[in-house]
């Protein structure tokens, strides 16, 4: 059954009443870390351990992403009043590289409302916006206020990366965990460069 837009609203209306903006998302995934706990219904040591590395890779990122001043004013000057609702969970290591970067841009201009939403708590919302049949995160909706319309989506990897991956994927079938190791590498070099420019492309 197909879904119609008023549809979509409703669901991206009743995602927005559990969402945080990217302060709360921070204090959240910190006392998570303090808690010896995850978002999400897996408990597990593993996914555990991944919300504490991403807690400090969140922190290094909130400090160090820098935007040239010929990326802020394209930025600044573009004609936008967006929410930008974004399904995540703290254990996702593409999640913990991406959002600091998104809302660095996005506290740029006040046209952006930035809002973050746990994947595993709006299956629904998710399940619009799924990347080749699956639920991967980040996934950043880009809705227009005034239409009450979605534009775009964005996610879960920026292009570089995305690229990567597909092109790892097509040779081998699956990502390895030294391919994996190298993609946190990336992230590292590239600062959120990546993110920057596409979501200047997102809102121009």
């Amino acid at each position: 059954m197909e879904t119609t837009q008023i549809d979509i609203n409703t669901i991206i209306e009743k995602s927005l009443e559990n969402s945080l903006n990217y302060q709360r998302y921070r204090a959240l995934v910190s006392k998570l870390v303090a808690d010896k706990s995850t978002t999400g219904p897996n408990q597990s040591e593993s996914l555990i351990n991944y919300t504490m590395l991403n807690d400090k890779r969140m922190k290094r990122w909130d400090k160090t992403v820098k935007i040239s001043e010929t990326d802020k004013i394209a930025i600044t000057n573009a004609t936008v009043n967006q929410t930008w609702i974004v399904l995540t969970e703290s254990w996702c290591g593409d999640a913990a590289h991406v959002i600091p970067v998104i809302n660095k841009v996005a506290e740029l201009h006040p046209g952006i409302d930035l809002r973050l939403v746990m994947r595993d708590e709006n299956e629904q919302l998710m399940d619009l916006f799924l990347t080749n049949g699956g639920k991967s995160i980040p996934k950043l909706i880009q809705f227009d206020n005034a239409s009450k319309t979605v534009l775009n989506s964005y996610g879960p990897r920026p292009t570089e990366a995305t690229k990567m991956v597909n092109n790892f994927k097509a040779e081998h079938g699956t990502l390895t965990a030294e391919f994996k190791e190298d993609l946190q590498r990336w992230y590292n070099k590239d600062k959120g460069q990546n993110v920057i420019k596409d979501l200047i492309e997102l809102i121009n």
